[in-house]
């Protein structure tokens, strides 16, 4: 016992001890990593004092006009005076209340996602939760007065973009990906020439056909929503990319998993369902996360098409000839809200793995 314990206290020091082997082994130990380690260290001191006091020493956060800011540091007066802007786009001030509605059932919703027990209640509510959110943004319905789509913009058309897209192309890259492992030749061929072509063109040029090219093939007279047709096209991009990741874990999953579902009589969709695709989707986790933190930074591509999203707005807004020369600090607003976002999705994919994690050791 006294042996073994010494092997694990060798194997893993605590406090103080720990760190410095931590250093020791990783930042100090060969002539290039001590030499990569003060290069470091020399940029981190060169970016970060400058950074903290433009930002934070010098910086403005008290005012309401440009003359207010004139310590030479940052102007977060810009953005306290345009965060409404970068949070609604254009929508009508009054109605805003039906935006921050959604934000609020959407964290009820996760809420109660805790203690649901069964599925079947879970993908309810989740249905219940889209149709009163598109009910209460959209309006039209229920007395709520019409919004028009090219009023929205700003961070509620990010998040809408990326949680439509990636809510869509799911089940569609499901399907893609059953159908590419299909032995009928048909069905493999159609997601074969899918996946490829999608894969093989930018989403900037998706973006362009939905917006532009789409509309030809549309009878005289008829219209089609202009964020309708940049949410088709970006569900059917992340489609593809979706179907190749659970492709990924399709193929890691024991041919004995097929043959076992085989063995008791299942079906082939009950055995798909019950058996193989829980576990390709556990293997996919960190992948299908990837393409859908990919796919939220991807929504300023929008812009193009002349839909208005939280960078857009930030742009737009440092245009305006009053607050000139501040669009810097839009910009790190936007890393900010960015990296927030990104960094809870990948923090919950690793909780997600943390929790499918069945590996016996």
């Amino acid at each position: 016992m006294a042996i073994y314990e010494k092997i694990n206290e060798r194997k893993a020091p605590s406090g103080t001890k720990g760190v410095m082997h931590w250093v020791r082994d990783n930042l100090l130990s060969t002539p290039l990593n001590v030499a990569l380690t003060a290069l470091g260290i020399a940029i981190l001191f060169w970016i970060i004092p400058p950074f903290i006091k433009w930002a934070y020493v010098d910086a403005n956060f008290i005012g309401e006009t440009r003359e207010d800011c004139s310590s030479g540091g940052a102007c977060w007066v810009f953005i306290r005076m345009k965060l409404d802007m970068f949070m609604y786009g254009f929508y009508p001030s009054i109605e805003r209340w039906r935006v921050n509605t959604v934000y609020v059932l959407f964290f009820a919703l996760i809420a109660a996602f805790k203690y649901l027990k069964s599925s079947v209640l879970k993908i309810i509510f989740a249905h219940i939760y889209f149709i009163a959110g598109f009910i209460l943004v959209h309006g039209g319905y229920l007395g709520l007065e019409l919004v028009p789509t090219d009023k929205w913009g700003g961070l509620m058309l990010t998040i809408l973009v990326a949680a439509v897209g990636i809510v869509c192309a799911f089940p569609l890259g499901v399907i893609l990906a059953l159908g590419r492992q299909s032995h009928l030749p048909i069905i493999k061929s159609i997601s074969v020439t899918y996946i490829e072509f999608i894969r093989g063109v930018p989403l900037i040029t998706i973006l362009f056909m939905s917006s532009i090219i789409l509309p030809l093939f549309f009878p005289e007279g008829m219209t089609f929503d202009k964020l309708l047709r940049a949410l088709i096209g970006i569900a059917m991009f992340e489609a593809a990319y979706i179907a190749e990741n659970i492709r990924g874990g399709l193929q890691s999953i024991p041919k004995g998993q097929y043959e076992a579902g085989d063995a008791i009589g299942l079906s082939y969709w009950q055995k798909m369902f019950l058996v193989i695709l829980p576990q390709a989707l556990k293997v996919a986790i960190p992948n299908l996360v990837g393409v859908s933190i990919a796919l939220f930074q991807d929504t300023t591509l929008v812009l193009i098409i002349g839909l208005f999203d939280l960078l857009a707005m930030v742009r737009l807004s440092a245009a305006d000839s009053y607050w000139l020369g501040y669009e810097t600090e839009g910009y790190v607003f936007v890393t900010f809200i960015f990296w927030a976002f990104c960094y809870s999705m990948s923090s919950f994919s690793q909780r997600l793995e943390k929790r499918f994690n069945t590996n016996l050791r």
